[in-house]
């Protein structure tokens, strides 16, 4: 990946959550070696609904995950998908000709009361997952080398941050 403050090249990994808005639960885990997030949100949502085994009914995500093909994408249809306004990404709204866009819509649909509300929400999902993985539990980066390695890390740390959550709520779990 390029390195954004020096702009050179180094080994890093992006890891994906995909979050319960209702218990701050990770439903969804990835590690990529993709500079950007521009292709993840599909294999995420894939993952969401292999996981759950239901399509969520909404999804929201930040300007970084936003393409055409993500936006049309089957496994983003079924859901109600809120995206973000940022608007050096959202420029260009209308095609040649006046005809309305995929990102003019999502334009349109993010700059209505009810969308503002939407991606608001955002800070108060996935942000406090990162934000206590990172800064409540030190976790700042892989201990391991290697793809698979990362991968599994990621994988024990989500499932140490659900533990977490369940632990503190007070889950218990019944005998039968």
């Amino acid at each position: 990946m390029k390195d954004g403050a020096t702009k050179s090249f180094v080994q890093a990994y992006n890891a994906q959550a995909a979050v319960d808005g209702h218990a701050q639960v990770i439903v969804a885990a990835a590690v990529t070696q993709a500079a950007n997030d521009k292709q993840q949100l599909v294999p995420l949502l894939t993952a969401v609904t292999r996981n759950l085994d239901a399509t969520p009914g909404a999804a929201s995500a930040d300007s970084g995950y936003f393409s055409e093909a993500a936006v049309t994408a089957e496994s983003s249809v079924g859901s109600t998908s809120t995206w973000p306004r940022t608007a050096s990404r959202m420029e260009g709204a209308r095609a040649p000709g006046g005809r309305r866009t995929v990102r003019g819509a999502m334009r349109a649909k993010l700059q209505t009361a009810a969308g503002h509300a939407v991606y608001a929400l955002r800070k108060a999902i996935v942000e406090p997952v990162f934000g206590q993985i990172k800064g409540g539990r030190s976790f700042r980066r892989f201990s391991f080398r290697g793809f698979a390695k990362v991968q599994a890390e990621w994988l024990l740390i989500c499932l140490t941050h659900n533990l977490l959550k369940l632990f503190r709520a007070g889950w218990r779990p019944q005998v039968v």
